[in-house]
């Protein structure tokens, strides 16, 4: 199984894939909260120009200064840029009832965006019930209709043009009045960048028969005008009680659709320095129009350290909590962007900026991810009285000094810890308690080693005992991170994708389907690794397709690289005649489950898993049904391969009691927490405990499911924070198979609760390519800013009926649900993010 990445620096900056990954990709945002990255609305300040340019100086005069001297150019570079921004426009649905010359009716789909369309549709017929849908008769299809799977079609929208001009992209399906069809099911698709718009969360029904209650696409009844819709119901043809007549209406309808769409852009910095003044010259320069604000610092030495220059600044400069300075650059005389040159003092080293468009959107490097750096001095003039190797060492030692007590402390509860194991019951709360100091004091050690310097050590570390030694295997990173679910049921147009290549393994070392070359893999998964993104491979571990039958027929004969006979299929597996050892955990009947008691299976795995980690570039894992094997077997597979993060999918279903379900939920954690901890703690576990609790409070108003009994969250991440991947929709729960989708028009409450809190959240690809995406992206700022992560201490304020509220790292306050809250004390809290029934407050200094 393959993954593939992309960046999201933050959502609204996001780098979309040059080519679409494999199915079973998953994909990992090192967040790494910078120093001075602070938001704020600018004061907007007018002043005169000098030559079309801003002129001013930082830490000098106020007034423009001209270089005496000959100015040599220190830097000059032009950076890329590459913002998303949202434009709306509208689908709409014609239904023409009368029949044409031909006999037929007819259907049309439109919308009037700019893209490659396609409409993803089938059919249901009369007398069936539920929503499956089945591949519309050959004789409806309008040309260049391609199968998807075994229950759609796909047909590209032709383009057309308004009587005003405009671009529209329609599709015409025709048929017989007296068909069996009674619903046209379809979902619409933007190719080019694989978006789906569906509507209110659901597919949009046609009905051609009075037997589904005529309800049209919004599924109001003909005659209503849809809410929330510009749908206008037309004459309605009566119903003909006739046993063989339809009752077909006549109907058009429209509905807004919002799309994301990528600009390039540009900006451009030169430095020139002046040696008879001793000043450096900088010149911002970019073609993006509009107000700009370049968010900015300086630095000395060689540390990334944001300082702010003294004053007097450039014009149109406000301080911003004493951490940086933000200019709003001024436009340039003939409207093809703005521009700004300011002078600083020759005793700073470099100069660290973002842009800021809005609150929303601030562009950063697109080569790494980060906040531009452009150096102020040449190269060969950056120096220290003190000789580099030796400050290096003098900051290490520095940071042991501070950790060895940590050390020693996280040493002495390990031990505690371990001679109470026996006594699980009397001192389960004790040892709960334990393991919590021992992630504070972790978190703890991890801050003193995360600085916000740049420093390279190129020395050997050397120990005593080198063989007590061995690497480290985290199940969560940094603990900074941001998963980023880069794929949905509909990533690739190649009809049974998932026979060839997904969820059903067979040739594990044969990389190379429709979606690519492994050359092609290794390329992206390099490109993801230069713009500082981790990557993820989906690893289906559990099951294996066969290639060979055995002299029974049955399926259950390897081929390829790793030959596997019988011997590595489970015995009790009643479907392929396993001669291998009964299975450490659930079956998964449709391809045979390996036994990965067998030593062959476990080392073939755990080379092929190195092999993709060294070959391809993976980082990390994610893990598919790992309730199908002993969690003890991961942690050997994790100890191998040493990934740099690892999450598995261990989903079952929750505690329900007469069809409600219940409000303790601790044995369904407990599973989870089990199979984490069976795994040593080198994987964490997707928390399905929260997504599921989390849609039932949302979805009938019960926000008191929020808390535990013990005013914890009530998950995985109310118990161990730091293995708990906690997200609001996936890949089976949502996109086109909806197996648990949650609860439509709540998803940013959903999202407002996984990324203030505790764990890792994942974010969802269906919902980063859509309307929702400058909501997603404001919350992640606020994450990466305010420095959350997996270990973040979390208080909660209220668990109500319509409320939820809490508090995290003393420097958020969050509030989900229609009920009214305002945080007071003696914090001082402005509000960072707000939006429909969600708020959030950060602490101001």
């Amino acid at each position: 199984m393959s993954a593939a990445s992309w960046s999201i620096p933050a959502i609204p900056r996001a780098v979309p894939p040059a080519r679409g990954g494999p199915p079973g990709e998953a994909f990992l945002v090192a967040a790494r909260p910078r120093s001075g990255r602070c938001r704020a609305a600018p004061r907007r300040l007018r002043l005169g120009r000098a030559g079309g340019v801003v002129v001013a100086r930082a830490g000098a005069a106020e007034v423009p200064v001209a270089d005496s001297g000959e100015a040599a150019v220190v830097f000059s570079e032009k950076f890329p840029l590459r913002r998303c921004q949202t434009v709306e426009g509208k689908a709409w649905v014609r239904v023409d009832a009368e029949p044409d010359g031909d006999g037929k009716c007819r259907i049309v789909i439109g919308c009037d965006l700019e893209g490659k369309w396609v409409l993803h549709w089938g059919v249901s017929y009369d007398g069936e019930t539920g929503r499956e849908w089945d591949q519309p008769p050959v004789e409806i299809r309008p040309p260049g209709s391609v199968p998807i799977k075994d229950s759609a079609i796909e047909t590209p929208l032709e383009i057309s043009h308004s009587s005003e001009g405009r671009v529209l992209h329609e599709v015409e399906i025709k048929f017989d009045k007296d068909t069996p069809i009674a619903v046209i099911n379809f979902v619409l698709k933007e190719e080019g960048t694989g978006a789906w718009f569906q509507h209110k969360g659901g597919d949009f029904r046609i009905p051609l028969s009075g037997s589904l209650e005529n309800k049209d696409p919004s599924g109001a009844k003909h005659g209503d005008k849809p809410e929330g819709s510009n749908a206008q119901p037309k004459e309605t043809v009566p119903e003909d009680k006739g046993p063989n007549r339809k009752c077909i209406s006549q109907f058009y309808g429209e509905y807004p659709i919002l799309k994301s769409e990528y600009v390039e852009n540009s900006v451009s910095v030169t430095v020139t320095e002046n040696s008879e003044t001793d000043k450096s010259r900088v010149k911002f320069d970019t073609d993006i129009t509009g107000d700009v604000i370049i968010h900015w610092g300086v630095c000395k030495g060689n540390t990334m350290t944001w300082e702010i220059p003294p004053e007097p600044h450039p014009p149109k400069t406000k301080i911003f909590r004493q951490k940086a300075l933000q200019t709003l650059l001024e436009q340039k005389t003939d409207g093809t962007g703005n521009a700004i040159s300011f002078l600083l003092n020759a005793d700073y080293s470099g100069l660290v900026f973002v842009l800021k468009l809005n609150e929303d959107t601030w562009l950063r490097n697109l080569e790494n991810g980060f906040d531009f750096y452009i150096p102020l001095t040449r190269v060969d003039q950056i120096g220290s009285s003190q000789e580099p190797h030796k400050a290096d060492e003098h900051k290490l030692d520095d940071k042991s000094s501070q950790t060895d007590g940590l050390i020693s402390d996280i040493r002495n509860l390990v031990v505690g810890l371990s001679s109470r194991r026996g006594q699980r019951a009397k001192n389960k709360v004790l040892q709960e308690d334990i393991l919590q100091e021992i992630e504070r004091l972790a978190a703890e050690a991890y801050s003193i080693f995360r600085s916000p310097t740049i420093e390279i050590v190129e020395d050997s570390v050397y120990i005593d005992d080198p063989e007590s030694v061995k690497p480290a295997c985290s199940g969560t990173g940094s603990g900074f991170e941001i998963l980023c679910q880069g794929f949905n049921w509909e990533s690739h147009k190649s009809g049974k994708w998932y026979v060839e290549l997904g969820y059903m393994p067979r040739d594990l070392y044969n990389l190379n389907c429709r979606y690519g070359t492994m050359e092609e893999l290794k390329q992206l998964v390099n490109i993801f690794h230069q713009n500082g993104m981790k990557v993820l491979g989906d690893a289906v571990l559990n099951h294996r397709c066969a290639q060979f039958q055995n002299q029974n027929g049955v399926w259950n004969i390897f081929g390829g690289r790793i030959n596997w006979d019988d011997r590595a299929v489970v015995a009790d597996d009643p479907h392929f005649q396993g001669r291998g050892n009964k299975s450490s955990g659930d079956n998964f009947h449709a391809a045979p489950n390996i036994d990965h008691s067998q030593d062959f299976v476990r080392n073939d795995l755990k080379e092929w898993l190195c092999w993709m980690r060294k070959e391809v570039g993976y980082d990390g894992w994610r893990l598919d049904f790992v309730r199908g094997f002993w969690g003890g077997y991961v942690k050997d597979y994790m100890e191998a391969s040493e990934p740099y993060f690892a999450v598995g999918e261990y989903w079952d279903s929750l505690s329900y009691t007469y069809g409600e379900m219940d409000y303790n939920q601790d044995a369904h954690r407990q599973r989870i927490v089990d199979w984490i901890n069976a795994t040593n703690g080198t994987a964490g576990a997707f928390d399905v405990t929260t997504k599921g609790i989390l849609h039932m409070a949302l979805e009938r108003s019960e926000y008191w499911r929020l808390s535990d009994e013990k005013g914890k969250p009530p998950g995985v991440l109310g118990w161990w924070p730091s293995r708990a991947v906690t997200f609001i929709e996936n890949h089976d729960t949502g996109s086109t198979q909806g197996h648990w989708r949650f609860p439509y028009g709540m998803e940013m409450q959903g999202y407002a609760y996984i990324l203030t809190h505790p764990g890792t959240p994942a974010v969802f690809y269906d919902h980063i390519f859509s309307h929702l995406q400058q909501d997603i992206a404001r919350l992640i700022s606020v994450r990466r800013r305010l420095k959350i992560h997996c270990r973040s201490k979390i208080k909660i304020l209220k668990a109500e009926q319509n409320l939820y509220v809490a508090e995290i790292d003393e420097t958020v306050t969050m509030k989900i649900g229609s009920g009214h809250f305002e945080p007071s004390g003696p914090i001082n809290w402005t509000v960072a993010v707000e939006g429909h029934d969600y708020k959030i407050w950060e602490a101001s200094s």
